[in-house]
Order: structure tokens, then C-alpha cells, then sequence
């Protein structure tokens, strides 16, 4: 039986391919009778207000006549960001050589954070390079991971100074 997530993901991504945008990620959050659905989506030249106002609209449609939520919910959609959430094996592989920041779901080697560059990902491992060791974790164990951005290439690509 699939999870609510998979559902929620199964649901909105066909919406989201058809409005022009790629799925990134679906969070399905709940404390008590609050429910939270965050989306996050992405698209080639980047993610407008637009988009994010489209793909609520249509989501909001399909969750009306298919009800996959008991009660209230709220319904967010956004960008990744700079500091983009990575869920899948796809994701770890398209930011091979970035940093990272993971927390895990157990602890291993007396700690649940790390931050390290990833240097390959294989067979559902992400390998990473912290504090001159390579670290192997599986991406089954990590509870959240997240790029770091490097503003200081952003800035001199848009020719931006600390000074500006």
C-alpha cells in the first residue's frame, strides 16, 4: 500500500509536468489536526510567482474532487531555493562536487549532522568528502539534506559586491 506521500506525489506531478514545471519535492507535514503539503517545484529559467500561483490553483483543483487529505490542510508551493531540499538518488547525482548539509534519522559515529562535498553517488549511497574523510551513507537513513549555496559566485556572476 502506498504512503501518503507517494499519493500526494503521485497525484500532483502529472499537474505540475502539464502547467510547464518539474516536481521536486512534496513534504506531507502533521502536528495534531494540522497538516501542512509543501511543494516544491522547478523549471528550467527558474520559478516565478506565476508558476507557484498555477500549479496551486490546479493542485487545489485535484485535491478537491480526489480528497487525499482528511480535514484542513494548508497548501504551499514554492521554489527549491538556493538551499534546495534534495529527496531522491537523481538529485544527490545532479550535485556531485556541491556541499551539503545532511542530518540523519539515526546517529552514526556519535553524530546526525554532516557537511561535506559529495563526490559520488551509487546503488542508493551518497559518498562524501567530510573533514578529509569520505563518508558513505545511505540516502534510506537521511532524514533532511540540503545544498549549501556558494553566494560568492552568485554575487560575482551578477557582478554583486559585499560593497553594493
Amino acid at each position: 500500500m502506498a504512503s501518503k506521500q507517494e499519493l500526494l506525489e503521485n497525484l500532483i506531478a502529472p499537474v505540475v509536468s502539464s502547467l510547464g514545471c518539474e516536481l521536486w519535492g512534496v513534504e506531507y507535514l502533521t502536528q495534531g489536526r494540522y497538516t501542512t503539503v509543501r511543494i516544491f517545484i522547478d523549471a528550467a529559467n527558474g520559478v516565478s510567482l506565476d508558476d507557484c500561483e498555477r500549479v496551486s490553483r490546479q493542485v487545489s483543483s485535484v485535491f478537491d474532487v480526489e480528497d487525499p487529505i482528511d480535514g484542513e490542510y494548508t497548501l504551499e508551493v514554492s521554489s527549491p531555493g538556493l538551499d534546495r531540499p534534495l529527496y531522491t538518488e537523481a538529485h544527490y547525482a545532479r550535485y556531485v562536487g556541491e556541499t551539503i548539509s545532511v542530518r540523519l534519522r539515526i546517529v552514526r559515529d556519535g553524530r546526525r549532522r554532516f557537511k561535506g562535498v559529495i563526490t559520488k553517488v551509487e546503488n542508493g549511497d551518497v559518498f562524501l568528502q567530510v573533514d578529509n574523510q569520505e563518508v558513505q551513507v545511505s540516502i534510506d537513513v537521511i532524514d533532511r539534506a540540503n545544498v549549501e549555496p556558494r553566494y560568492e559566485e552568485l554575487m560575482r556572476a551578477h557582478n554583486l559586491s559585499d560593497k553594493d
